[in-house]
């Protein structure tokens, strides 16, 4: 008989028993529902998670934004 970590197949029919006395059949569909939902908007948060990360500018974005932009001037005006 496998052994899935502390949840035997034994005991999980157990945990589904005693849920089905305390919740009823009615409340089981939602309750699996939302915890699914919850658990896959827990995925969706951890991956994308790392892309929400504001990045530093590399040293030369920095530079070239520390420089102002040229002037442009119509071909022959002088500057005062």
């Amino acid at each position: 008989m496998p052994v899935f970590g502390i949840v035997t197949p034994t005991v999980a029919v157990v945990l589904l028993i005693v849920a089905l006395i305390i919740f009823g059949p009615g409340k089981l569909p939602e309750l699996g529902k939302s915890l699914g939902r919850g658990i896959r908007e827990f995925k969706d948060a951890t991956d994308t998670g790392d892309d929400k990360q504001p990045q530093q500018p590399s040293p030369v974005q920095t530079a070239q934004a520390a420089q102002p932009a040229p002037e442009s001037r119509p071909a022959g005006t002088k500057t005062e």
